[in-house]
């Protein structure tokens, strides 16, 4: 049975053109294969690429999304200002966001965040080990005490990015390096999760435990169904209040 979470997975979908190896790799796009683990995990998904007219994201799309998933890397620039403030709109009003791998440099990821989310990188093809450090958090469902992925490229610390309000895993490379893979935080109603692998020379995005914490993570984000605040001059509620006002 699918799950009426509507997700939409947004890719540049410009490596897979322009590389035959990672054509070979992803060749439904690395947006299908995200977008494929999601179906696996009865989610209802769409997907959307760079070089679509307004980059797949009209406002119709992002107005019949739940929760957006967002690869990028060699187009960052290229993202329309525009769509950007879009996005961030959707964000701030209860849209969830689940920011992929080099998306950390993406301008809606930087502008949500504040800061430059630079880091330190080497493609090597190294394992990644990946640590759950809060196994009770949802997004952690289901998974074991860590997660191995055999050739990843590696990321390491300083990540320049706000403290996380949740740090939900921690990755271990074999050059020795560690970094905060999976950070949770919320902005207006939104709530957004930076999850760590997924560079586009390797099969990361076909790993079943990576499937099930983009899925997971796609729940966990998911808008609430709580009140909307209302901002602005407001008038007494309280009829003691109203009265000591005339």
């Amino acid at each position: 049975m699918t799950d009426t979470l509507r997700v939409t997975v947004w890719n540049e979908g410009r490596h897979e053109r322009s590389n035959p190896k990672i054509a070979a790799i992803y060749p439904e796009g690395i947006h299908g294969a995200i977008a494929a683990g999601l179906r696996a995990h009865s989610l209802t998904v769409r997907t959307a690429t760079i070089d679509e007219p307004e980059h797949g994201l009209t406002d119709e799309v992002l107005a019949a999304t739940d929760v957006l998933t967002w690869w990028g890397h060699m187009a960052h620039d290229e993202v329309s200002d525009r769509v950007v403030d879009r996005v961030q709109h959707r964000v701030r009003d209860g849209m969830g966001l689940i920011v992929l791998h080099s998306g950390h440099f993406s301008k809606i990821f930087k502008r949500l965040m504040g800061t430059t989310c630079d880091l330190k990188w080497r493609e090597a093809g190294e394992k990644e080990r990946i640590w759950v450090i809060e196994p009770g958090h949802p997004i952690a469902e289901g998974l074991g005490e860590t997660i191995e992925i055999a050739h990843e490229e590696m990321y390491g610390e300083r990540f320049d990015i706000p403290a996380p309000e949740t740090l939900v895993f921690v990755s271990w490379f074999q050059g020795g390096e560690v970094f905060r893979s999976g950070c949770c935080y919320t902005r207006g109603r939104g709530k957004i999760f930076y999850f760590r692998p997924g560079h586009e020379t390797y099969p990361t995005y076909h790993h079943p435990e990576v499937q099930r914490v983009i899925a997971n993570a796609a729940r966990w984000a998911a808008p609430s169904a709580g009140p909307k605040p209302v901002f602005g001059n407001a008038k007494p509620l309280d009829k003691l209040a109203q009265d000591a006002q005339r």
